[in-house]
């Protein structure tokens, strides 16, 4: 049975990190180069990244468990305003857990949580070579509603597509 636990502790953010180091491995060398995924996981996925996004930034990471297991994470960052919208900053499963229904069962969690919230529309983004996440995107009512190049320091940019889903109630 898939479920969602909010990370609070330091053990649960350890475990996202360890969940980050093994499902970037498998999933972007081949999109961003072994170098850039590195660099990445180092600037944004390890435990003092992640404990500052937390505690600092706004961000509510969750862990997603299927099977008693840790199969993934994801994290959403509201932003200010009269929630209007809301980012969900990462999605990422392990590879081992694609294409068995639980990408859509999170989506459809984090869609309730926006109705609660209040929230008019969730967005992302992602990188403009990664198909398949963008082909997923698509299939669960996503649209392209932009791009942006990032200078993300170290020599590495973030060229990303600005995905979009209106929420309805």
């Amino acid at each position: 049975m898939l479920t969602t636990q909010r990370v609070t502790t330091s053990r649960d953010i350890n475990a996202v990190a360890v969940l980050a180091n093994q499902i970037w491995n498998q999933h972007f060398p081949p999109i961003i180069g072994q170098e850039h995924v590195d660099y990445m996981l180092d600037k944004f996925q390890g435990v003092p990244a992640i404990t500052r996004q937390i505690c600092e930034d706004g961000y509510e990471y969750y862990l997603i468990v299927d099977e008693d297991q840790y199969t993934g994470y994801f994290a959403l960052v509201a932003e200010d305003g009269d929630g209007g919208a809301l980012q969900l900053s990462k999605l990422y499963l392990k590879r081992s857990s694609r294409g068995r229904g639980l990408g859509r069962a999170v989506l459809a969690w984090i869609e309730e949580e926006c109705v609660e919230r209040g929230v008019r529309e969730l967005w992302l983004t992602v990188n403009k070579d990664n198909a398949d996440s963008i082909a997923f995107y698509q299939r669960v009512g996503f649209g392209v509603a932009g791009s942006s190049v990032t200078d993300i320091g170290g020599g590495f940019v973030m060229d990303d597509y600005r995905m979009a889903k209106s929420i309805v109630d």
